[in-house]
């Protein structure tokens, strides 16, 4: 606020103030009043400040910007924010997952890319990580999941013992684990970070063909990320060090921005693909489905008001727009119920009606009421269809757009396994094709001082089992340097002779 303001402050409905320092009481120092009805208010404001915390994602920070087409993909989606010449604007959130909201920024886990395009077809939701694939498959389990990376209900603390239990019981997890504990599993910064839509996705065009696709949001500014040393260094020097960064950076013009490349399947292949295409414990080679460039993502302005923008945006994979739609995984479809309720439940049932989170389109919808309605509903509308007033209808060519062929008993039980199904082959390519030897070194520190921080030992045979499906080498080596770092803490050394052992000593004096 500038210097010398002549404002008056008034209370929320515009009347003012008499004072902003003393109540109202009987002499100076008698009792309060209750007729002090301004005090009453800011009292009772205060108290409702805060709104419920986002179970997950909890602790994050973003920017609004620009989405602008570079490349020509109509051929593929008739969504108008990817035709040729488009720009819109945009909101992206970064967070984590299993904090809470006060946590510190560099803790290991995965981060949320969560984008908001304000498109003139309606607001459509990208709501991903910085990897590629997720720990699970089916959403059913995601409850179970969190729960295991939350804290324990009788300490109130987290519980490694607890993560890697859920984790080795559920092979499938094998390969988020492996980017989670390489180097990607702590980015440097939110600006130096790749952003996935992880699931796989329907792309339609003018003509009603359907494609699967999936999303590649290339950090412009490269990959860089701490060390586990430097984030926990980081984390008691600045525990919001991401969510600084990123908003010093735009102050300074220094706008950070991403290449959005898409894979694209033709829709028949993914029949007899040799893995479940839509399965996100999974990546599509790109030998087989090279990127193809679509635009740039760049954040160019924060928010002025960081609950309002922010901690109010809400995000859910349910806002689609024509030309883009779902696929049959299990983990997508789950979410498109989960995100629009935890949304009602934490900020409310008209929480789309927020100027963060309403569409820069009109609205015809026959919502209507409701806790914080904003909107009046219009008086010359019928509020019930179908009607004979000339209300809104929907557009029939859109009712059989998002769609596949589905058919079968009604079961539960996991998809049907394809050739190159396993659970375990992609987390040790990632680990021998993609990693190199530091990287490796590295990645055996970050598994090793997780496994050593109270993993009881029933556990710790499973986790070595684990690793070692995962690649048999990287496995031993975890094996040895917390049996190790166990007969150290106990008073007897033990001689080992697993290959990569005098890398695997170095790691474990570095930790003394």
């Amino acid at each position: 606020m500038s210097e010398g303001t002549t404002h008056v402050t008034t209370n929320d409905f515009g009347a003012p103030a008499g004072s902003d320092q003393h109540s109202l009481t009987i002499g100076p120092g008698g009792p309060i009043l209750l007729q002090d009805h301004y005090l009453i208010e800011k009292l009772a404001h205060f108290n409702r400040e805060r709104v419920p915390e986002r179970v997950v994602h909890a602790k994050g920070g973003g920017a609004f910007g620009t989405f602008t087409v570079t490349n020509d993909v109509s051929k593929y989606t008739k969504a108008s924010l990817f035709q040729p010449g488009s720009e819109v604007e945009m909101l992206a959130r970064f967070s984590t997952v299993a904090g809470e909201l006060g946590s510190p920024d560099t803790w290991r886990d995965p981060r949320g890319f969560a984008l908001k395009f304000y498109t003139d077809e309606g607001n459509y939701d990208l709501v991903g990580n910085n990897t590629p694939v997720f720990f699970i498959r089916d959403a059913i389990q995601f409850p179970d999941f969190i729960h295991s990376q939350k804290r324990r209900s009788n300490t109130g603390l987290r519980d490694n013992n607890m993560q890697w239990d859920f984790w080795t019981n559920v092979p499938a997890s094998a390969h988020q684990v492996t980017w989670v504990m390489g180097d990607r599993g702590i980015p440097r910064t939110w600006r130096h970070q790749n952003g996935y839509g992880s699931h796989t996705y329907q792309w339609i065009n003018a003509a009603g063909e359907r494609f699967w696709i999936k999303y590649h949001f290339i950090s412009d500014q490269g990959i860089e990320y701490f060390t586990q040393t430097d984030a926990d260094e980081m984390a008691g020097i600045d525990g919001d060090y991401h969510r600084r960064d990123l908003q010093e950076a735009i102050d300074r013009g220094d706008t950070p921005s991403w290449t959005l490349k898409v894979q694209i399947m033709p829709y028949e292949d993914a029949k007899t693909y040799h893995l479940n295409p839509f399965d996100v414990t999974k990546v599509w080679p790109h030998s087989d489905y090279p990127l193809i460039e679509v635009g740039t993502m760049e954040l160019s302005r924060n928010p002025v008001d960081y609950f309002a923008q922010i901690e109010q945006a809400a995000f859910a994979p349910s806002n689609l727009v024509p030309g883009i739609g779902l696929s049959p995984d299990k983990m997508l479809l789950g979410r498109v119920f989960a995100y629009a309720d935890t949304h009602r439940h934490r900020i409310g049932p008209n929480y789309a009606q927020l100027p963060v989170n309403a569409p820069k389109t009109e609205v015809n919808s026959y919502s209507r009421d409701g806790a914080m309605t904003y909107k009046n509903y219009p008086k010359d509308r019928a509020e019930y269809a179908p009607n004979s007033y000339g209300g809104p209808h929907a557009d029939q060519s859109l009712s059989t757009e998002n769609n596949w062929e589905s058919d079968g008993d009604m079961v539960r039980q996991a998809y049907t396994l394809r050739p190159d199904d396993d659970d375990f082959s992609q987390a040790g390519a990632l680990v021998r094709d993609v990693m190199d030897d530091a990287a490796r070194d590295r990645f055996v520190g970050n598994v090793s001082g997780a496994l050593l921080g109270g993993v009881t030992e029933p556990v710790l045979l499973k986790a070595f089992e684990y690793w070692k499906n995962v690649d048999a080498e990287i496995g031993s080596r975890i094996e040895n340097v917390v049996r190790s770092a166990q007969a150290e803490n106990q008073g007897s050394a033990t001689a080992n002779s697993s290959p990569g052992r005098d890398t695997d000593d170095e790691l474990l004096a570095a930790r003394r």
